[in-house]
């Protein structure tokens, strides 16, 4: 019987952030995976998207967010296919050392424009 290939650890890793969040689901979906709240996703995590060859992370924004990001750091950030025009981005996990509390605050922000404000205020307030 064939062994199920090891989980990539950045995808582990996010795991770990996304379910410390209240109420967060994942569900993987091949080699990506979502996350969400009450059914809302608030963060994807991509593996070569469409044959891209991209590893990221993408997150929800507040308008415009996410244009300024991939406009000021394009080899960091990037608009995604679909989700970009609807005010999403995605942080490239594959070039360099991750900033894993960048990484944490993005997932948070994020988190709190999908889920419901009672959630939402509860990962404010622990931030304030």
């Amino acid at each position: 019987m064939p062994k199920n290939p090891p989980e990539d650890p950045r995808l582990k890793r996010l795991t770990e952030l996304c379910l410390a969040l209240p109420e967060a689901t994942r569900a993987l979906r091949g080699d990506h995976a979502d996350f969400r709240v009450r059914k809302k996703v608030f963060a994807y995590f991509l593996n070569d998207h469409h044959g891209d060859g991209i590893v990221s992370l993408c997150c929800k924004s507040a308008l415009g967010e996410n244009v300024d990001r991939a406009s000021r750091e394009p080899g960091r950030f990037y608009l995604p296919a679909y989700i970009g025009v609807r005010g999403w981005f995605g942080l490239r996990l594959d070039r360099g050392p991750i900033d894993w509390r960048e990484v944490e605050n993005i997932l948070e922000l994020s988190y709190c424009l999908a889920a419901p404000k009672t959630l939402a205020r509860i990962v404010e307030q622990r931030n304030s």
